[in-house]
């Protein structure tokens, strides 16, 4: 049975909550590595991701609910 869900959309959902995923304190696998690789301490990075991640959950909730914004190119290059 088909749900009609556009593959591209779903992927572009899915890839969307992995990266929310690896965002969100305090287990956030981004955060680890930023940490490391940037020699800050981790909190400094939970602290200064919360803007980015605010904006990737508003991202979120808009493809998710208008696939238009997610298809516009896909379906505009044919």
């Amino acid at each position: 049975a088909g749900y009609d869900v556009n593959p591209i959309h779903l992927g572009i959902i899915f890839l969307t909550n992995l990266q929310i995923g690896y965002c969100t304190p305090p287990v956030g696998l981004n955060l680890f590595l930023a940490s490391y690789r940037f020699k800050r301490p981790i909190f400094e990075l939970y602290r200064a991701s919360l803007p980015f991640l605010g904006l990737l959950l508003i991202t979120l909730v808009l493809i998710t609910y208008f696939p238009w914004l997610s298809l516009a190119l896909v379906e505009w290059f044919g």
